[in-house]
């Protein structure tokens, strides 16, 4: 299960953004981001941030949702 970050991040990853704008829209460093982004993929079971963004869109977890919007 991923936690509220993770989520979070998820979304960005969804929305196409890069580990450098995901740090900036969420107040982390990119490296913090990078660290999201390994433990999203392998709690997913995915080797990429692509197949990770089609699992997040076939939940529900749009791009959209990473602003506060809901899908």
């Amino acid at each position: 299960m991923l936690t509220a970050r993770e989520r979070e991040v998820l979304a960005h990853v969804a929305g196409g953004l890069a580990n450098r704008e995901i740090g900036e829209r969420l107040f982390i460093s990119q490296k913090t981001v990078s660290v999201h982004v390994s433990n999203i993929l392998a709690k997913l079971g995915v080797t990429s941030r692509t197949q990770a963004a089609a699992v997040a869109l076939q939940e529900g977890l749009s791009p959209s949702a990473a602003d506060g919007n809901t899908v």
